[in-house]
């Protein structure tokens, strides 16, 4: 039996459209910054940052076989520039103190539980802890008043998520282009590939889908 391909768009890599008429300046410029993020955290300390890398496992969990996505460094990077989002429930303290104070409540939450921190738990009792921040189950004086079932929606989602999705290799795993302008899209009707858009690899045509994005520029 056939093993499936590690991804649906085989050979598709969005860093080859750097230097073609699929991205400009700006594109070039924001996704240099992006794979230029430190990996090592500047505004988390040693032990927010411990929580932080769990927590984005959990969340996020990537496949060994791709590229990893640095999630961690880029929601550290996010708040060391200290860049909102423009909106704040007003139920939420500010973006850093909303990090600062959810990272040391999760913490309180295990101590209290299993008298560990969060990043020494096996992964299904973090799991299990995070399903009860996202249902409101957590309540411990650590929390400040902040719910904890909006933190884990309005930070946890919100900034992890954000985070692998705005990364280039996790770009290269949807098969997304990176933004439209300037070359934009051609072929709009239904099931319409144009040539610098990455092929599916469907059952039976893997190799040919990735002879197609070799060339998908």
């Amino acid at each position: 039996m056939t093993s499936p391909p590690v991804t649906r768009y085989p050979g598709y890599d969005v860093l080859n459209k750097r230097d073609t008429p699929s991205w400009d300046a700006a594109t070039r410029s924001v996704i240099d910054e992006r794979l230029a993020t430190p990996r090592d955290p500047v505004f988390f300390n040693a032990v927010e940052w411990r929580a932080l890398t769990a927590l984005c496992a959990c969340v996020m969990p990537q496949r060994s076989e791709m590229q990893p996505v640095p999630i961690a460094a880029l929601v550290d990077a996010k708040l060391t520039s200290n860049r909102g989002d423009g909106y704040r429930d007003a139920r939420l303290p500010p973006l850093r103190d909303a990090w600062r104070t959810g990272l040391a409540a999760l913490d309180e939450e295990c101590r209290a539980r299993f008298e560990l921190p969060f990043a020494s738990l096996e992964q299904v009792s973090q799991i299990a802890l995070l399903e009860a921040m996202q249902r409101g189950e957590l309540h411990c004086a650590a929390w400040n008043d902040m719910p904890s079932s909006l933190f884990f929606t309005e930070r946890v989602l919100h900034d992890v998520c954000g985070a692998y999705y705005s990364h280039p290799h996790a770009w290269s795993e949807i098969g997304f282009g990176g933004p439209a302008n300037p070359r934009g899209y051609v072929r709009m009707n239904f099931n319409r590939r144009d040539p610098w858009e990455a092929s599916e690899a469907h059952p039976g045509r893997e190799e040919q889908a990735r002879k197609e994005n070799k060339n998908a520029r």
